[in-house]
């Protein structure tokens, strides 16, 4: 009976430290996803433009087929190499968040520079002409999962940054395995609820069992449309933000930190003018904006090497493929 007692308790005892463990896994993903929190709502800011122009009842399923690509991008292939680089070479974590902080840069600046352009109506009128085509559906999946695999491997590589250094590698690939679906989660939940809330919104205004609500489907029918625009307002300004941010500190574990100690420098002192209650706020605000102005103009100043030096090698190389 004795030797009963202890099994039970040597069970209870493993099962404390198995939800423990649980619990370190899921406290420690939520922790280093929020780091990637620029990346990720980037992305669900862009996923939307990927099923506009589907008809109602296929937004669904677009968005379904996304999602899975998006969790094969991050559970297949990018958390395997994310494990290798933890455990054998570290050291590239932070080039390659600057490769992938360039890369945001660069598509940020781009928008806003395509923004600031005279209008080209170009690439709308060949959208409506390749709606009529049957494979559109499958090819704009093909794209966005495309899309979603570079800031994939971003939030994946910033959510590796943010975890201890002394985790080991069944902890850090937990860790990074919760956090993939939690932010995929989170992402085309919201994409989802989003594409959907017109059609919400039409069905509220026209068999709505009230005024009331009738009157808030409207409300929602003509809002989307602005909601949508903000978003890829906020996306494009997420993208540049977290670019640049990332450029910065990137650049500091590479040892060149005077633009970090700067930064911080400019950051502290504006907030030592301000009422103690807002001074994190106010710092917080001036570092975000700095790192958004250097994001910006490191992507303006990569747009032309883009275009005229690396778009043109990879040009070449893919015609002789």
């Amino acid at each position: 009976m004795s030797g009963l007692l202890a099994l039970l308790d040597d069970v209870a005892a493993i099962a404390k430290v198995a939800a423990a463990s649980v619990d370190d896994v899921v406290g420690q993903a939520v922790k280093a996803s929020s780091k990637a929190a620029g990346a990720v709502i980037d992305d669900a800011a862009v996923t939307p433009k990927f099923i506009t122009g589907f008809s109602a009842e296929r937004e669904l399923p677009i968005v379904w087929k996304i999602a899975k690509g998006s969790l094969f991008n991050k559970l297949v292939i990018l958390l395997p190499v994310a494990l290798l680089l933890s455990a054998f070479a570290p050291w590239l974590i932070a080039p390659l968040l600057m490769l992938g902080g360039s890369y945001l840069c660069f598509e940020g600046a781009e928008k806003v520079w395509h923004v600031l352009q005279p209008g080209d109506h170009h690439g709308e009128d060949l959208l409506e002409e390749k709606r009529k085509d049957p494979h559109l559906e499958e090819e704009k999946v093909r794209g966005a999962i495309k899309t979603d695999f570079i800031l994939s491997a971003e939030i994946m590589t910033i959510t590796l940054a943010a975890l201890p250094d002394d985790l080991d590698i069944w902890m850090v690939a937990s860790a990074l395995a919760v956090a993939a679906v939690l932010i995929t989660l989170a992402v085309y939940g919201a994409v989802a609820v989003i594409v959907k809330a017109d059609d919400v919104g039409l069905h509220m205004a026209t068999e709505g069992p009230g005024p009331a609500i009738r009157r808030i489907g409207e409300w929602i029918v003509r809002g989307m449309p602005h909601v949508l625009k903000l978003m890829v307002i906020v996306g494009t300004a997420a993208m540049i933000w977290v670019g640049g941010s990332i450029m910065v500190h990137g650049a500091a574990e590479l040892g060149f930190k005077a633009p970090y100690q700067t930064i911080h420098h400019i950051a502290e002192a504006l907030a030592h003018g301000v009422p103690a209650g807002v001074q994190g706020f106010v710092a917080w605000l001036v570092t975000a904006l700095i790192d958004g102005l250097i994001g910006l103009i490191f992507g303006l100043m990569l747009i032309p090497l883009v275009m005229y030096v690396i778009a043109p090698v990879a040009g070449m190389f893919g015609k002789r493929a």
